[in-house]
């Protein structure tokens, strides 16, 4: 499967994960999106250095897990890309940050402390967002949203962007396709492409989309 028809399948498999049989989807939107921002808001409010207070908040994400019956190893595979970057993030404090701090007695380097919650804090804010669309779906948290009184242009932007986004994929992998079709042996497409293909891309796309609409 190429990594354009991995995206689509992915975001397929979100929606179904959304509309499952399950009482936590069935909670109302503004509930999850309430307790997801503050969730996060308090995760990150934690100082840090504060490791102890950090690993605590472990709780919440996996108890959501467990109540939504999500497959906590599958969730972390299709989050490697996303976890794997908030700990490459993190990796630099320890040579940003040479201070040191007693812990019982025993000398820590501040930046190893500052790195470790700078990662969990990172982690747990995107499996908090990660639960929050397997157990909403768009346009509920659209709903959400608006209950919120966030400006009615920007939740219809948000909504339109996800609703449209795998026509935008799917035309992506019929351009690319017909193109290595034609140029079997090159690796890639050549950058003298990449405007025309582009504007080819766009018009495609916004002819699907009103097809669609």
């Amino acid at each position: 499967m190429s990594r354009i028809n991995n995206a689509i399948h992915e975001i397929h498999h979100m929606d179904t994960l959304a509309s499952r049989n399950q009482w936590v989807n069935e909670i109302h939107p503004l509930v999850k999106l309430v307790l997801t921002l503050g969730y996060i808001i308090l995760v990150v409010s934690f100082q840090k250095y504060n490791v102890a207070g950090v690993a605590g908040m472990v709780v919440y994400p996996l108890a959501v897990f467990w109540l939504a019956d999500l497959s906590f190893s599958e969730s972390l595979k299709r989050l490697k890309i996303m976890l794997s970057l908030v700990c490459f993030i993190g990796i630099f404090n320890p040579f940003f940050d040479k201070n040191y701090i007693l812990v019982s007695g025993i000398r820590i380097s501040a930046g190893v402390l500052s790195m470790i919650t700078l990662v969990m804090k990172g982690i747990f804010s995107v499996l908090a967002s990660y639960l929050l669309a397997a157990t909403t779906s768009v346009d509920k948290i659209c709903y959400a949203f608006r209950l919120l009184h966030i400006p009615k242009a920007i939740v219809t932007q948000f909504m339109l962007m996800f609703r449209y986004i795998t026509v935008l994929l799917e035309e992506t992998g019929r351009i690319t396709q017909a193109y290595m079709l034609r140029a079997s042996n090159q690796k890639g497409i050549h950058f003298k492409a990449w405007g025309s293909l582009a504007g080819q891309l766009l018009l495609r796309s916004m002819d699907r989309a009103n097809e669609v609409y």
